[in-house]
């Protein structure tokens, strides 16, 4: 389910995903938010700032459900990317914060959001998740291993999110220099 504030929105944004893959049968249906959160596990994918209170706008249908924040604080100072530092330490922690009773997980923060919308241009590299709870963990690391060659790796506790978050703008400052899609890879790791 493809949430937004409005379902016509949503309708129109699964509508664009068909056109620019009419070769594959994508199963979308738009919803509004509150739709969208009666999911399973909930990917908020909003802008940094609009994460915490979008979620916490469903929250009562998020209660025990696995929630994925992808969001990092960033803003553009010129022609670099500066990670803000939000009021919890993470966007993670802030969408935590806004849902108690939710398990939140902070993920896919160094996959180039082009790259993960180009399917049929494979990418290769490692998630790093984070979350104080396992299920939230085994949740993420199930998608994330749908989507070949991506491994997920235990980042720890959802603490661990604010460093993972900072770290994207310096990721994309490498990919802007070399006019790449890096994605993080850790070696040495079976």
């Amino acid at each position: 389910v493809v949430g937004s504030r409005s379902k016509d929105r949503a309708a129109g944004i699964c509508e664009e995903l068909r056109q620019k893959w009419p070769d594959r049968q994508l199963w979308l249906e738009p919803g509004d938010n509150a739709e969208a959160s009666r999911s399973t596990v909930v990917v908020v994918a909003t802008p940094w700032d609009a994460a915490a209170a979008t979620a916490a706008s469903v929250g009562g249908d998020l209660a025990g459900k696995v929630v994925i924040s992808m969001a990092n604080a960033l803003t553009r100072i010129g022609d670099e990317f500066e990670a803000l530092v939000p009021e919890r330490g993470s966007v993670a922690a802030g969408v935590q914060a806004a849902l108690p009773d939710a398990l939140v997980a902070a993920a896919f923060h160094h996959v180039p959001a082009r790259s993960l919308a180009a399917l049929d241009t494979p990418i290769e590299g490692d998630v790093i998740v984070c979350s104080d709870h396992d299920q939230a963990f085994e949740a993420t690391a199930d998608l994330v291993r749908r989507i070949p060659n991506l491994r997920p790796l235990h980042g720890g506790s959802l603490a661990s999110a604010a460093p993972v978050e900072a770290f994207t703008a310096v990721l994309l400052g490498v990919n802007k220099r070399y006019r790449a899609r890096a994605v993080v890879h850790l070696n040495g790791i079976p």
